[in-house]
């Protein structure tokens, strides 16, 4: 079973839109750094897509559109904090599903819940995320819900980078995973507009094959 995919329907014009809004950033002279403290030739703020209606509609409508396509048997949908909160809110108003939130950790006051919304054991459910790097804390969100009773069936999100330690980490996991866009279709996008030459291409490619020692 394929447990990372992406959807070709949205992936170009995904990325394009991304890029336009700079909310996707390539910079291979000054590489960003990452909170992990990785250095890297790109840089994803999908939240800024929020501030611009007709984008914002354009992801609603695609991840919807991958929960129905892919996950025809959802019952809620499931924002992973905290970019994926909004996100998963706009889907699940779209699809007219119940939705929750998963915090990154349980509140320390009132009654500390580490999911906000009904929990309903049993229930089929699709965690939405806005990024996935190597999935680890999209897992932790996804691990939270089962915990709790729900039976998660699968994750939505707009970009992955692609990483193959992403992909063995959901496949380990069982949570299937489909995206918008990625990384490949990324660098497509960023040629067609000469965003970069064939020699930076090269270059921030290299970056993917082991980020975490990239120079």
């Amino acid at each position: 079973m394929e447990f990372v995919r992406t959807h070709s329907a949205t992936a170009g014009i995904i990325a394009s839109q991304l890029l336009d809004i700079q909310a996707i950033r390539l910079n291979h002279e000054k590489p960003f750094t990452w909170a992990s403290g990785w250095k890297s030739p790109i840089y994803c703020d999908n939240r800024l897509s929020l501030s611009y209606p007709l984008l914002r509609s354009h992801i609603r409508d695609g991840l919807s559109e991958v929960v129905k396509h892919y996950f025809p048997t959802a019952e809620c949908i499931a924002g992973v904090a905290t970019a994926g909160v909004a996100q998963g809110a706009l889907v699940a108003d779209r699809l007219e599903l119940p939705y929750v939130y998963v915090r990154p950790k349980p509140k320390d006051h009132g009654m500390g819940n580490l999911i906000e919304g009904k929990v309903i054991k049993g229930q089929k459910a699709v965690l939405i995320e806005d990024l996935v790097s190597t999935g680890g804390s999209s897992l932790k969100a996804a691990e939270a819900m089962r915990e709790a009773g729900f039976e998660v069936i699968g994750m939505a999100a707009i970009f992955t980078y692609g990483f193959e330690v992403a992909a063995a980490n959901f496949a380990n996991a069982k949570v299937p995973l489909v995206c918008l866009s990625d990384f490949s279709y990324l660098l497509e996008e960023a040629m067609r507009k000469k965003y970069i030459t064939e020699e930076q291409l090269i270059y921030v490619k290299s970056w993917r094959l082991d980020p975490a020692h990239w120079k």
